[in-house]
């Protein structure tokens, strides 16, 4: 199999079946990748799957680092610089998210059209490398507008429906409060997570393009009366696996004809 792949995918909480449908597949735990921090989340297996989508050849990262478990953004990140060393430029990050749009549900499959970082951190802090990106990459379009409109026309063929929203990073690990929530829908955001931000920004710098997918694994705090647990959180995410992985498959193959 040729070991230069050209589509990545990162496989958010609960979400990592996909991973094991590859054709071809060969699996590397992140443990035996000098220098990949490892994943101590519920829900993230911690390995890179290498396989195929039919024609196309794909990278999964199935499970991810967050700032919450102590890693810094350069680490969290380190999925990132590494699917781009493999020669990947086009990268899917999926992720479970909390719903803030009242016209959400859980179980809804929603496009990120763009974000708001309140992380409190970057990944590219620090001295700058001008030979990986440049020292203020441009974000206009993060999360690529003609990706989202692949995704569409693919989802609309298994006759998924796609809304597209603003996600909001936060750091966790704890869930928002209900006057948060109210926060965030003040200011413009759909969903709200504890990831996929510092990887888009990573992935913007280095000259890849992103479509981000979030599942809306629960609704936020304070849009229902219910108390929020993971569980929960990898239950929903274990219902929508095959729509997610029918969309998954369809977009990749468009992408890697593109």
């Amino acid at each position: 199999m040729n070991t230069d792949p050209k589509i990545g995918v990162v496989l958010g909480s609960g979400l990592g079946a996909f991973a094991e449908t590859l054709c071809c597949r060969a699996e590397t735990a992140y443990a035996e990748i000098a220098g990949w921090p490892r994943s101590t989340a519920i829900g993230h297996a911690g390995k890179l799957v290498s396989g195929r989508v039919g024609p196309a050849e794909v990278i999964v990262l199935a499970g991810r680092a967050h700032l919450y478990e102590g890693y810094t953004p350069q680490q969290v990140t380190f999925g990132i610089r590494e699917l781009a060393q493999r020669g990947v430029r086009s990268v899917i990050l999926t992720n479970a998210a909390g719903g803030i749009n009242l016209n959400y549900r859980p179980g809804q499959l929603v496009l990120i059209s763009d974000h708001i970082n309140l992380l409190g951190a970057n990944p590219l802090t620090g001295p700058n490398d001008d030979s990986a990106g440049p020292r203020f990459p441009d974000m206009s379009d993060a999360y690529a507008r003609a990706y989202r409109e692949i995704a569409h026309e693919e989802a609309a063929k298994l006759g998924l429906t796609l809304e597209e929203g603003v996600y909001a990073a936060v750091p966790g690990p704890s869930y928002e409060t209900p006057a948060e929530i109210r926060y965030l829908r003040t200011i413009g955001a759909d969903l709200v997570g504890m990831s996929t931000v510092p990887e888009t920004i990573a992935a913007n710098y280095l000259g890849m393009k992103v479509l981000g997918i979030s599942c809306v694994t629960n609704m936020a705090a304070g849009v229902q009366r219910q108390k929020l647990v993971h569980n929960e959180v990898l239950e929903c995410g274990a219902r929508v696996q095959e729509a997610l992985s029918s969309l998954l498959n369809a977009v990749i193959i468009r992408l890697s004809a593109a």
